[in-house]
């Protein structure tokens, strides 16, 4: 098994672990921004922890491949971070959507790294 095929599987197996939580759905208005509306569920793997001190997040898709996608690597200059969101069930449409969601300020942008199988 190569680094890539093992990155993954232990992926999948950090959402098999942790129960998805939906805390954002689709259609709803961010807390902070009004203007921001969520394209697809969006939540985080309750007992898990990423490098900002949260819960890793999830954006949650309707493919029947229960599998993680993708990944979207995303830097935000006016809050100075840099994070790592997991793309569980997402079709490739679905992954489209959610770059341009990730793309559409001057102050944030992402990239997509998507599974490759």
């Amino acid at each position: 098994m190569n680094k890539n095929e093992k990155f993954w599987q232990l992926l999948d197996k950090l959402v098999e672990k942790h129960r998805i939580v939906v805390d954002r759905p689709k259609g709803s208005c961010h807390p902070r921004y009004e203007d921001y509306i969520y394209p697809l569920d969006y939540g985080y793997l309750d007992g898990s922890h990423s490098s900002d001190n949260v819960e890793v997040d999830v954006w949650l898709g309707t493919s029947s491949d229960r599998r993680v996608r993708g990944i979207i690597s995303s830097v935000d200059i006016l809050k100075s971070d840099v994070e790592v969101k997991l793309l569980f069930a997402c079709t490739d449409e679905e992954m489209d959507l959610i770059m341009q969601h990730h793309n559409r300020s001057e102050n944030t942008v992402g990239i997509l790294t998507a599974r490759e199988d």
